[in-house]
């Protein structure tokens, strides 16, 4: 062998291995294909679940009505009360209850302030 041909024999790469011949590379049509885990806190398509933006303005809908209940007396307090009891999302949650103790409060004071008034004590 001549010093040009072992220059040729090392420049050439095996063919890639693609597995056994007789086994199909891509499974068959219908197969079915296994489900991407979903663990909380754990990245599933790009996003976790703590990275979600919540919603209005990021602040959520508890906070939000808790803030309105300032504005627009006891009623958003109220139904913030009712989400609590029908929610899911634990990050909600925190306003929610902010939403409830407000509620419980000015029941309170409507309580009071229709004993007070009606010269019962």
């Amino acid at each position: 062998m001549t010093s040009s041909e072992d220059d040729k024999n090392r420049s050439v790469q095996p063919p890639p291995f693609h597995g056994a011949s007789n086994y199909p590379q891509q499974p068959p049509a219908g197969y079915p294909q296994p489900a991407q885990p979903y663990v909380s806190g754990y990245a599933v398509n790009g996003l976790t679940e703590e990275q979600r933006r919540l919603p209005c303005c990021g602040i959520g809908i508890g906070w939000l009505l808790f803030i309105l209940g300032f504005f627009f007396g006891a009623i958003p307090w109220y139904i913030g009360f009712f989400l609590l009891l029908c929610s899911r999302n634990p990050r909600e949650k925190p306003g929610y209850i902010a939403c409830t103790i407000g509620a419980v409060i000015a029941t309170g004071f409507i309580v009071f302030g229709a004993i007070r008034g009606s010269g019962v004590w």
